[in-house]
């Protein structure tokens, strides 16, 4: 097994074999490796490209390396997050930056590029067409639904301030009557204050507090005690079942196998649905497919999302983690072009 195509932290390696840690990180990078041969290192804290590796099929997202600091990257979905995904990796989400590094990719290779991938970001939608102007833009199916699952979830939060409100004016009232309690008999009648609790033990605004994933999880993902508060929940907030089910409805539309035409169709009802339930947070994500409604459609042509990109990300996370955050941004970078381009 070769060194360079396994995802784990010089520290690891010099722990494993008994190693002195900092010795062999340094002569990793000065003398095993050829790091310093390498021919991005000049302007790998900015930038990486890769032309070798683009496809036809690609992703645009961004991750967090450290401190804040957020890389714009392109994949190719056919290498699946694995060795040749990293097209290139960009410093930084402003447009014109981004867009000024993707032009030096050839423009021959650039034209051939038929679809990208991304979320519901204009500044993205913006970069990818610019570096790609014949490739088909794609609003990444799951950022439509998560944009939706979090407008319920507002309603939620909404509500849960309503209980609490009504529950610590429910105990400034109680204070007050035991204030004004003159005789031991009357105080003895108003007695300590309890909380009212419903049939699962719980009160509303413990209910309240811990219903953020019954909103936001599918109802077949829930676990019985999940099922049972759903219910109280549901019960005594009917107009957050509604939005609930129209969050499900939204899923339910991607998840059939249907060509574009009949998921406009199915998307226009959707719509008339959510324009009738009548909330300001579902309001704005009616906003956001008026906007963006050809890019949403183009999901069904295909059924292209963003999972690569996302599982990508997921493996930067876990090397970063291994390296304890990443103090050499440009040593950093060598190791995920090894790994990934």
């Amino acid at each position: 097994m070769e060194i360079e195509d396994t995802p784990v932290s010089i520290s690891t390696l010099a722990t494993r074999y008994g190693l002195n840690g900092q010795t062999f990180r340094k002569q990793y990078k000065e003398i095993i490796s050829d790091y310093r041969n390498w021919n991005q290192e000049k302007h790998a804290e900015d930038y990486l490209l890769f032309p070798e590796n683009l496809g036809t099929d690609l992703s645009l997202d961004e991750t967090c390396l450290s401190n804040g600091d957020v890389y714009t990257i392109l994949t190719n979905k056919s290498a699946h997050g694995r060795k040749g995904a990293v097209v290139s990796m960009v410093r930084g989400v402003a447009s014109e930056t981004v867009i000024s590094i993707f032009r030096q990719l050839p423009h021959h290779k650039r034209t051939k590029v038929k679809t990208i991938t991304t979320d519901l970001s204009s500044a993205m939608m913006l970069t990818a067409r610019k570096s790609f102007p014949r490739a088909k833009l794609i609003n990444d199916r799951f950022h439509v639904q998560q944009l939706m699952s979090e407008a319920v979830d507002q309603i939620r939060i909404r509500l849960r301030w309503q209980i609490l409100d009504q529950e610590n004016k429910a105990i400034k009232e109680h204070r007050r009557r035991r204030k004004e309690g003159k005789t031991k008999s009357e105080l003895e009648k108003i007695g300590q204050w309890t909380p009212v609790r419903m049939e699962n033990g719980e009160t509303m605004p413990q209910i309240m507090a811990r219903s953020k994933h019954i909103v936001l999880k599918n109802i077949s993902k829930w676990n019985l005690q999940q099922r049972t508060r759903a219910e109280i929940l549901f019960n005594q907030f009917p107009e957050l079942q509604s939005a609930y089910k129209l969050s499900m409805e939204l899923t339910h539309i991607f998840n059939k196998r249907i060509k574009p035409q009949e998921a406009m169709l199915e998307l226009a009802r959707w719509y008339k649905d959510v324009e009738d339930y009548g909330e300001n947070c579902l309001n704005r994500v009616l906003e956001t497919f008026e906007n963006h409604y050809d890019t949403i459609i183009n999901y069904f042509e295909r059924r292209l999302t963003n999972a690569s990109a996302e599982s990508f990300n997921a493996k930067i996370k876990a090397l970063r983690s291994q390296f304890r955050g990443v103090g050499d941004i440009k040593f950093f970078m060598y190791r995920l072009a090894k790994l990934y381009a």
